[in-house]
């Protein structure tokens, strides 16, 4: 799986694997969500999937890992989409978004409510696809903060 965000420069890729799984690698790029697919396609991987907080973790350090400004707000695109015909759904975590799937399907996928931070909001609507991508800014402590943005 692979992450691409819109930041001012583009430092090298990074990577992470983890013992079991896939590997999970950080290109940054100014580019859409639909170009961002489309490199992690010709990659023969995909948008990343975060289904949990460990994956958040190692997906959080690999964009440490790949210098991303945390000074100034960073949008990473990961495979966080929600169909047309799908409406927001504010009791869930991810709010009706779904995890973009191989083939271009999503796979609904039960997330901890732990991942349902949300920076803003989505707009509340059934009648457009929307995309959604990992909010990166610096937080008050030093670290980073983080939020899913449509």
């Amino acid at each position: 799986a692979c992450a691409l965000g819109r930041t001012p420069s583009s430092p090298p890729a990074a990577v992470r694997c983890p013992l079991a799984g896939a590997c999970f690698s950080a290109h940054l790029a100014n580019v859409s969500y639909k170009e961002a697919r489309g490199a992690c396609d010709h990659r023969r991987g995909g948008l990343a999937w975060v289904s949990g907080e460990p994956e958040l973790r190692l997906l959080l350090g690999l964009l440490a890992d790949a210098a991303v400004p945390v000074p100034v707000p960073a949008l990473l695109w990961v495979g966080l989409k929600r169909n047309a015909s799908v409406c927001t759904q504010e009791e869930q975590p991810l709010r009706g978004f779904s995890w973009d799937g191989a083939g271009g399907g999503t796979a609904a996928q039960e997330v901890p409510a732990a991942l349902g931070r949300w920076v803003e909001e989505p707009l509340r609507s059934c009648l457009t696809a929307r995309c959604a991508g990992l909010h990166l800014a610096a937080a008050p402590g030093g670290g980073p903060s983080w939020g899913w943005k449509e």
